[in-house]
């Protein structure tokens, strides 16, 4: 497997961040529901170092708007890190609460469903629920596909 497996630490960007590991359960496979815990625990931390230690190098990001029935798409870890880093930048206090995880370990999937609070640079407040598919190979996340509501 070339993969993380239990025990690869990922280095955080800051030294007072939580360390992120990769659990395996009892039959070696990955723990996807706490690697979705992690992973948006590194979202509501802004640490796209640590979120970005997740995401293999050929991984695709899928944003829910966009000019495409799929929203926008990026493709590889750096545009995907850029895209993201724009998020932080757009809502500088981006928050995703009420986090639910649901997995398919046989497809190597999982969803997070979360409400996504911040306020712009403008100073509107945004609040939309929402959620994202991710889909795992190795133990890092090769896709991620966002989607949500639409407030009016």
């Amino acid at each position: 497997m070339t993969g993380l497996l239990a025990g690869d630490l990922l280095r955080p960007s800051n030294a007072g961040a939580k360390t992120s590991v990769i659990q395996l359960k009892g039959d070696g496979r990955m723990d996807i529901r706490s690697t979705l815990t992690q992973l948006c625990e590194a979202f509501n931390a802004h640490d796209l170092d640590r979120i970005m230690a997740f995401f293999s190098d050929d991984c695709i990001l899928e944003m829910p708007r966009g000019g495409k029935p799929w929203g926008s798409r990026f493709e590889g870890k750096a545009n995907v890190r850029k895209a993201l880093a724009t998020r932080f930048e757009g809502l500088p206090d981006v928050h995703y609460g009420n986090a639910e995880h649901f997995v398919d370990s046989t497809a190597d999937t999982g969803i997070s469903k979360w409400t996504l609070t911040g306020t712009t640079r403008e100073g509107q407040k945004k609040e939309v629920r929402g959620c994202d598919f991710y889909t795992f190979r190795d133990g890092k996340v090769i896709r991620k596909d966002s989607y949500w509501k639409i407030v009016e």
